[in-house]
């Protein structure tokens, strides 16, 4: 008796929790129903996938769109358009927009701005501040939330919690895993002076590794202490690693592509404020031990932190530019190519960029090719070779640091439950974007 399907993706070389193998996948209502064989299946749409990896859905769990206050760097709709022309099903948006996301009000408004518009699934962060503490433990149970994002010191926007008791209080707040900038806000203003006007190559000097390991050796510390588990983002430094390796009870922690792949001084030197994020782009001994914390399974996930600006911003004089770069749309590929140069194998690629962050974050239903999963794909070529180019990007912003870097690796489609949304370099079904699902928060909340 044959079996008929939405879609059948036939011929690929899935990555499943059995390992590497070549299996057809049937999807019936948008989730993952038969993996096997499948010889007499029928489909209303047969994805030809030979010679093609089939893939979870990528994830990225550390986004910036900028909406609402500055869209004319980005917006949900570009943001999500990028990520899936790079192959990503699923965006994390982060909570310093303007104004930022620190209420239901926000939340609610961003909700409704996605709805329709963004061409990827999503969740958006609710942000800390010292007059929201109290209603954390609400925010965070809404419909839409990844969760609480704190940042420890200054950044892109307005948002800031840098006092102990503040900071303690806030992880006393709720009970979901909490996600946090890590640098130390007293040693940033102090050192400010550092940041040589014209030289962004003191960008890592004022932002030093020492402001990153005292704030996340203090977040650790107190989120212990409140019996919290706790979420360190886009980690740098050498010097935080074994802090993370003795807290592996409680804390996760993730890194990026750029701090991966980038080092000091020669991506300044190159790229000028167009390297400068936050916490920098560090010497290659930091990157050197941040491959070390991959291979040995201390990093849980990989974010891109996508986060544009303008090129008339990043091209004022430092240090009146702004830290941040889009990576959204290069994530899967520079990843890939990583994967090329024998630095990751593919099963740990998928952990590191989606069953990963299904397992820390709690994700309902997506981040691996399994029975009854979301049917969320990235189909990839591993073995095509392009370069990466300024006119490829679909962000707002126009740009990215990897402009000219030939990777070996590409997606070729994103399946978003059971949705074909883009194949070969175009964008095929728009704004079927829907909200992530948590399972700490599968029931309606009451709020």
């Amino acid at each position: 008796m044959s079996q008929a399907f939405d879609l059948l993706i036939r011929g690929g070389t899935c990555v499943t929790p059995n390992g590497v193998e070549e299996a057809n996948v049937g999807v019936i209502g948008g989730r993952i129903a038969v993996i096997g064989s499948l010889s007499n299946a029928k489909a209303a749409e047969v994805f030809e996938a030979k010679g093609l990896h089939v893939l979870p859905g990528v994830i990225d769990t550390q986004v910036h769109f900028r909406e609402p206050g500055n869209e004319h760097k980005e917006d949900l709709e570009s943001g999500s358009r990028a990520a899936v022309l790079g192959g990503v099903t699923a965006v994390f948006e982060m909570p310093n927009t303007n104004p930022p996301t620190t209420s239901r009000l926000a939340l609610d408004d961003k909700l409704a701005r996605a709805s329709s518009r963004m061409h990827c699934d999503h969740a958006f962060y609710v942000g800390a501040t010292p007059d929201n503490i109290g209603a954390l433990g609400i925010l965070e149970n809404l419909p839409g939330v990844a969760g609480v994002k704190a940042f420890l010191g200054s950044s892109t926007g307005s948002l800031l919690l840098d006092h102990e008791d503040d900071i303690a209080t806030m992880l006393k707040a709720g009970r979901r895993r909490v996600a946090v900038h890590s640098e130390d806000e007293a040693r940033l203003r102090e050192r400010k002076p550092l940041a040589k006007s014209g030289d962004v190559r003191t960008h890592p000097f004022w932002r030093d590794v020492e402001t990153a390991r005292v704030s996340t050796e203090r977040v650790l510390r107190l989120a212990r202490q409140a019996g919290r588990r706790l979420h360190v983002l886009h980690v740098t430094t050498a010097e935080e690693l074994p802090l993370l390796a003795e807290a592996r009870d409680f804390a996760t922690a993730e890194t990026t592509p750029q701090h991966l792949t980038l080092a000091a001084p020669e991506c300044y030197e190159r790229l000028g404020t167009y390297a400068q994020m936050n916490p920098p782009i560090r010497e290659a001994r930091h990157r050197d031990a941040l491959w070390r914390a991959v291979s040995e399974g201390l990093i849980d996930v990989i974010g891109s932190d996508h986060a544009p600006h303008t090129r008339e911003e990043k091209e004022r004089t430092y240090p009146d530019t702004p830290s941040g770069m889009p990576g959204v749309q290069t994530l899967v590929t520079i990843l890939l190519d990583h994967v090329n140069a024998g630095r990751l194998s593919l099963p740990r690629f998928v952990d590191l960029t989606s069953a990963g962050a299904a397992r820390i974050l709690g994700i309902a239903g997506k981040g691996r090719i399994a029975q009854g999963y979301d049917a969320d794909f990235t189909i990839v070529d591993v073995n095509a070779k392009r370069k990466i180019e300024n006119s490829w990007i679909a962000s707002k912003c126009g740009w990215t640091p990897f402009d000219g870097m030939t990777t070996t690796g590409w997606p070729v489609a994103t399946i978003i439950r059971g949705q074909t949304v883009m194949r070969d370099g175009a964008v095929l079904a728009e704004g079927r974007g829907a909200p992530v699902r948590f399972v700490e928060t599968l029931a309606p909340s009451a709020a």
